[in-house]
């Protein structure tokens, strides 16, 4: 595939006076393509048609229905357990070359229907930049309680004006 920045590359090599063929070398694409892109005054990226059509018959279209019952009960399954729970229900008709479309439309459904995944944002706290503490045994104050003696330890806990 010849990106944008190669087409402008030959463009300038030919327009400094080099050949086709030193020019398509220099840029790493064939004579013949150098040529093609010489011809054109079209970048690689604005020669694109998209295109809105299947090229081919989606093998799963029946029973992605009974796939998506599947996974709306058991969303945790992943695609492997359910394309080999297709291949003992439809004998045959699955075979092992089509994993990756099963996949794809399993990933697809999972990011339009399927549970919201948890975000986490991991946080690095150094030593004392967030808060600091201390502890100090106050057993000398002599405290006592239903009868006994009250150990305490006071723990202070200081929060930076960041934290805040």
């Amino acid at each position: 595939m010849i990106t944008d920045g190669q087409a402008r590359k030959l463009r300038r090599l030919l327009a400094k006076g080099r050949s086709l063929a030193a020019s398509a070398r220099m840029t790493g694409m064939d004579e013949k393509t150098a040529r093609n892109y010489r011809d054109h005054e079209k970048l690689p990226s604005q020669r694109k048609i998209v295109r809105d059509y299947r090229t081919r018959v989606d093998p799963f279209g029946e029973v992605w229905p009974e796939v998506q019952e599947r996974l709306e009960a058991e969303p945790r399954l992943q695609a492997k357990t359910l394309l080999d729970w297709l291949q003992e229900r439809y004998p045959g008709q699955f075979p092992d070359s089509t994993r990756r479309t099963f996949e794809r439309r399993v990933r697809l459904w999972r990011s339009t229907h399927g549970p919201a995944k948890t975000v986490t944002f991991p946080q690095v706290h150094q030593p004392g930049q967030i808060a600091s503490s201390d502890f100090t045994v106050m057993n000398s104050l002599g405290v006592i309680i239903a009868g006994s003696t009250f150990e305490k330890r006071m723990t202070p806990l200081l929060e930076t004006a960041e934290a805040i």
